[in-house]
């Protein structure tokens, strides 16, 4: 089964979903004088697919956030949170989200499995994110689950650095789940990584940071374009 969220990543010319922040792991503004708006409606300017809103307290997020941003956009929309109950899932839906962080690291198998059918059921894409085969094995319907590879450690808060390794050693087991679109997410801090995540295989990333920061986000997604392989620079320029 594929949903608004799904279909709109494997269309897209640039998988990427590029997210709203407010703050960064060590609390570093990443808004910089622009108001949620701003960044959207540049986000949409450079073809994004798909938002994420980061809603998480460490991170300066609240649900309002999450709200303003579902009403200002028609892309489908991801809440980033701690979802760990049943009626975080309808406060999601009744906000404006398309598809919501289930973080199988921090939740017991049994919560996991009753937390994306509750999702399925509500009409939202389960954005499952892993950190290891151990995790991949407890994600319930799986075809019917966006998952991702987290390349840092939430419960370090996404401090320190990246392992961009483990989305790539990760991948062929993620594509043995069958799920119709794998994810790396988190610390893809430049365009070659980018490009060697998708080239490698990804059917899209999730890039928060490295595009908040980025003096100039058109370059660094020509930068993109230029470093991928010949046949996936054609769909980019198409």
């Amino acid at each position: 089964m594929t949903t608004p969220f799904i279909e709109a990543l494997l269309a897209a010319e640039r998988p990427l979903v590029m997210e709203v922040k407010r703050r960064d792991a060590d609390g570093l503004d990443l808004i910089a004088g622009r108001t949620p708006a701003d960044i959207v409606a540049a986000y949409e300017e450079m073809g994004a697919p798909c938002i994420s809103v980061v809603t998480g307290r460490w991170f300066g997020g609240t649900p309002e956030l999450l709200r303003d941003v579902a009403r200002i956009t028609r892309l489908p929309v991801l809440q980033k949170d701690f979802i760990t109950r049943a009626g975080h899932l309808e406060q999601a839906r009744d906000l404006g989200a398309s598809a919501v962080l289930l973080t199988a690291g921090l939740l017991p198998a049994v919560s996991l499995g009753k937390l994306v059918t509750a999702a399925l059921r509500a009409g939202l894409t389960p954005f499952v994110e892993v950190t290891s085969e151990e995790e991949l094995a407890a994600v319930p319907h799986p075809r019917d689950c966006l998952i991702a590879v987290n390349n840092k450690d939430i419960r370090r808060r996404e401090r320190g650095q990246a392992e961009i390794d483990r989305s790539l050693d990760l991948l062929p087991a993620l594509r043995a789940t069958g799920t119709p679109c794998p994810v790396s997410a988190s610390g893809i801090d430049g365009p070659a990584a980018a490009a060697r995540l998708l080239d490698e295989g990804y059917a899209g990333l999730l890039v928060a940071t490295a595009l908040l920061r980025a003096p100039r986000p058109h370059d660094w997604l020509a930068e993109l374009d230029a470093l991928r392989a010949p046949a996936a620079r054609q769909t980019a320029g198409a």
